[in-house]
């Protein structure tokens, strides 16, 4: 006898329908006619929030404020140990410096990265702060937070690690957004030989944690997902839904990243196998279906120079931070894209590129939790819809 067809768990309309959980974990290995609907969902809930078909990106500047950091984990270069060749914490006059000339080519947001409380595990880092004039590494961050929108008109978004409410009040005021990436729930990569063997602050419930605390505190966040470090499909599913959680309970996640790990030479992983460009359209699909038509969902053009425009395929609506004068240093090797490709790309697949803040358009228009200082230099720049204005849109 044969039997009846089965039914496709992917939706067959996207008027604001999430996938459940038992869905979406059935889809975590999606091939064939079933991703393509997949993707086709993803795009369609997109097209449906946004018929605008706008996909925006972030003029920026990288500041690698510190390359120290309390972990180690196993697929990371820009950590450095202290007595390592290329350890740096910059000054305030190399942050200015940066800025400064970021500024003067048309960027809007400096983003802030360093490693997760490195005194605590570097006494030299210590010593480093104090010869500065600060007692951690957040006092240091709030106080060159506050440079950079004071003296260039740059607006922080930092990504620091895991913070307690104390010291999360004290770099807010200075930021725009901030940042924290989940990475995933995978309790597994914390075992001997994985990802995330011998970290502390990569622990999911910490990194949680810390999206919380932001959130009571009304901070708008960027997370997301880093895959290919050894999880299963299963646990980006596991993972996308934890998101998805935090954000139901305060609506702070502003933007979620789906970042395609990348293989490094002196690095534990560098035979891993690194993501595919099915593993990527699948994930972001169902990120989008997971996550719904309201989130901002990014995946980083460089980290896939020539297939990152299928991207938009899978309901993708960001490109994320394109500086014109810094590296990311986090992926050294990965090329930012020419913006005016970039445009004509996006434009090819049926959309048009607009530049945002750090501070996501709908959280501008909002007022979302910005103090006095970076909401007035917002207002400057910023044009009735929440995008930067386009007679600032310069490269």
């Amino acid at each position: 006898m044969a039997q009846a067809p089965s039914v496709s768990p992917v939706p067959a309309v996207t008027d604001g329908l999430l996938l459940t959980p038992a869905d979406a974990y059935a889809l975590a290995r999606a091939t064939g006619s079933e991703l393509t609907e997949l993707m086709l969902a993803a795009g369609r809930m997109n097209d449906c929030a946004r018929p605008e078909k706008r996909v925006t990106y972030s003029r920026k500047v990288f500041l690698p404020l510190t390359n120290l950091c309390r972990d180690r984990c196993g697929y990371c270069t820009f950590v450095k140990g202290p007595a390592q060749r290329g350890a740096h914490t910059m000054s305030p006059d190399e942050v200015l410096a940066v800025a400064r000339r970021g500024a003067d080519l048309g960027c809007k947001e400096a983003l802030i990265s360093l490693g997760d409380h490195p005194e605590w595990r570097h006494p030299e880092m210590s010593e480093t702060l104090a010869g500065l004039g600060y007692a951690s590494t957040v006092e240091y961050v709030a106080a060159m937070s506050k440079l950079v929108l004071e003296e260039t008109g740059l607006l922080p978004h930092t990504n620091c690690g895991t913070l307690s409410a104390p010291e999360l009040a004290l770099i807010a005021p200075w930021n725009a957004s901030m940042g924290i990436m989940l990475e995933s729930t995978s309790l597994r990569l914390h075992e001997k030989g994985g990802a995330h063997y011998e970290t502390v602050t990569k622990r999911p419930e910490l990194r949680i944690e810390t999206l919380d605390v932001a959130g009571a505190a009304g901070v708008a966040m960027t997370t997301g997902i880093l895959i290919g470090i050894g999880e299963t499909p299963e646990e980006r599913v596991e993972a996308l839904f934890a998101i998805r959680d935090a954000h139901e309970q305060h609506g702070h996640i502003q933007e979620v990243i789906v970042q395609n790990f990348r293989a490094k030479s002196a690095t534990r992983m560098k035979g891993a196998a690194e993501p595919t460009m099915v593993d990527m359209l699948r994930t972001l699909a169902l990120a989008r279906l997971i996550l719904g038509p309201s989130m901002n969902i990014q995946a980083p053009p460089n980290l896939n120079a020539e297939g990152f425009p299928t991207y938009l395929l899978a309901g993708i609506n960001d490109w994320g931070g394109i500086s014109p004068l810094t590296k990311d240093f986090i992926n050294p090797e990965a090329a930012w894209p020419d913006v005016e490709r970039l445009r004509t790309l996006t434009a090819d697949a049926g959309y048009d590129l607009h530049e945002r803040t750090a501070l996501y358009p709908e959280y501008v228009r909002s007022g979302w939790g910005t103090a006095p200082a970076v909401a007035s230099r917002i207002s400057e720049i910023t044009d009735v819809e929440g995008y930067v204005r386009q007679e600032l849109e310069q490269w």
